[in-house]
Parts: structure tokens; sequence; C-alpha cells
């Protein structure tokens, strides 16, 4: 029975990813067109992107420059990787590691650049030391409100920059030791089973995952009311919608090809045909994002005002009115 099962299965969906030139040759009119188009979507994202940096770079002083290079730069990235593996199938699994690293640095720089938004950390400190800060935000504890109140302070702070940076450096350390171990090949995405490698470091590296985006939510729960002005959540929207894309999406999408919802086509099997998709949908969410992060980023502002600063300026606003309403 199972002899006659796998007779039935064509020798391409058992194999691995094909090489570059197997894909060109099998590339039909409209195919090629398709495959042109997201390459001209992932270097127009870059582009726009070099030139987003050179603008910011003569325009901003250091080191919100450079966070906001790093963060405008998710999109881009993920575009650029994703047409790498669009096109090279067997690189797939670089590609799309190189662009996880890069998304855990935003993850970080995301709650530098709130807290920059305040004029650095001494600024932020100034304004919020002693203030009670909820913590009942998500991913992680959005339904806990029994939760209490965090007071603000130096320590509180270095522990929330640090949850945002371990997240950073161990998923690069994991990246760098799953392709050492895929090039050995024991590093296999499809196999689940309870001695591979990969059932192991995938749900740890979720568990940093989420460890490391309650800190900024915190941060952003907490100040956003500050910064409105600043455009900081359509700025975190986007952040969030690229981690929703970038992450769940990918994940979803592989978790259907090792299912079998997602078909085999010759030459991809159904995993190579899921990686596939995932790059084309990424190419052409990345390239919108990056179009509305440019509206977004590429301007100049100055530091938010501190809170000595407001209420001098409330104080003479109301001795104003005060004047006013005297004379009449």
């Amino acid at each position: 029975m199972e002899e006659a099962l796998n007779s039935t299965i064509h020798p391409a969906c058992l194999q691995e990813p094909p090489l570059a030139m197997d894909v060109i040759k099998q590339l039909n009119m409209f195919e090629f067109c398709l495959y042109f188009i997201l390459t001209l979507m992932s270097c127009i994202s870059l582009l726009l992107y070099l030139e987003q940096c050179v603008f910011i770079y003569k325009k901003l002083s250091y080191p919100k420059r450079t966070t906001i290079i790093w963060i405008s730069g998710a999109a881009p990235v993920i575009a650029s990787m994703s047409c790498f593996g669009m096109w090279i199938p067997k690189a797939v699994l670089i590609t799309d590691m190189t662009s996880n690293c890069y998304f855990a640095v935003v993850v970080y720089k995301v709650l530098v650049l709130m807290i920059e938004e305040f004029g650095g950390s001494k600024q932020f400190l100034k304004r919020f030391s002693g203030e009670h800060f909820k913590i009942n935000t998500g991913p992680c504890c959005c339904c806990c409100c029994c939760l209490p109140r965090v007071s603000m302070s130096r320590r509180m702070l270095f522990l929330l920059k640090l949850g945002a940076l371990q997240y950073a450096i161990l998923k690069t350390v994991l990246s760098v030791l799953s392709l050492v171990l895929w090039t050995n090949g024991n590093f296999d995405l499809s196999d689940l089973e309870i001695t591979g490698t990969s059932i192991w470091i995938n749900p740890f590296i979720g568990v940093l995952t989420i460890t490391s985006l309650w800190p900024v939510a915190i941060i952003f729960m907490n100040t956003n009311r500050f910064l409105r002005h600043l455009n900081i959540v359509p700025k975190y929207a986007m952040y969030q919608l690229v981690l929703i894309l970038s992450q769940l999406q990918t994940s979803i999408i592989n978790i259907l090809a090792l299912d079998g919802t997602i078909a085999c086509a010759p030459p991809f099997s159904s995993q190579a045909r899921g990686s596939l998709l995932s790059q084309k949908l990424m190419i052409m969410e990345m390239f919108i994002i990056t179009l509305v992060n440019r509206f977004l980023f590429r301007r100049t502002y100055d530091t938010l005002p501190s809170e000595a600063q407001e209420n001098n300026h409330n104080s003479k606003a109301d001795l104003q009115a005060a004047l006013v309403e005297h004379d009449v």
C-alpha cells in the first residue's frame, strides 16, 4: 500500500529546493513578468531607503539618526532578502534568518527611539522618574489586569532595555548556530521529531521574541500620549505590521506547507513552494510599508519639550488669558 502511494508522488516533491537556473528555465511569460515586477519593487524599496538614509544623515543628529535608519530599513531589507530567496530557493533559510536578525535589532531600536524622542535616557528619567507605569500590556500580560503598576527608575529602565536587547543578541547567536548545524545536516525545519534541533531552537526563539516585545509595549502604552504629534502611533503600527507579516504570516505558510495543504508543484516541493509564496507576498507587502515609512520618517523635528517647559508655556498662556479677561 505504501509503495503504491509513494509511486503516485512526483519525485520532485520529495527533493530539495531547485537551483536558480532550474527555476529560470521553468518560467513562462507570465511568471517571468511577475518575477520582474517583484524584483523591481524590491529594488525601488532599497533605492528609496538609501535616499532616505542620506536625507536623515544630513538633517538629524546622532544617535537619533542611527536609530531611525535602523527602523526604517526593516521593510527594504526584508524585501531585498525575500527577492534573493525568490530567485535562489536553496538560500531561503539564510535570507530568512538574515531578515529575522535585522528585525531583532529593530525591536530594540523602536524602544530606543521612543526614549530618544524625550531627549535620551537622562531626560526620560527626569520626566518619568517616580511615575507608575502599567505593565499589563501585550503580548505577555494584556489580560492580567491585577498586575500592579511599577515605578519608573534607572534600574527599571535598564531592565526594559535589557529585555529588548537580549532578543537582538540571542537571535543572532541562535541563527548562526542554526546555519552551522544546517550545513552539517542537523537542522531541518521539516524535522519535527523530538531528537531534531529545530523543534528545540524555534520555540526558544519564540519565547525570546515575546519577552522582547513586552518592554517595547510597556514604554509605548505609557508614553504615546506625549508623542502623538510626532506620529509615534502610525510608526509603532508599521513596526507591528512588519512583525506580523515577517513572523506570523511566514510561520503560518510554513505550517501549511509542512502539513501538505500547499500542494507540490514540480520542481518545487510543498515546503519550497510555501517558501516561494511567502517571499512573493513579503516583497509586495514590504514595498507598501516602505512607501508609508518614507512618509513617516523622512522629516525633521525637534526634541520633545521638557515638562518644565510645558508647564512654563501653560502658565504663560493662563496669564495671558487672565490679562485679556481683566482688560475686558
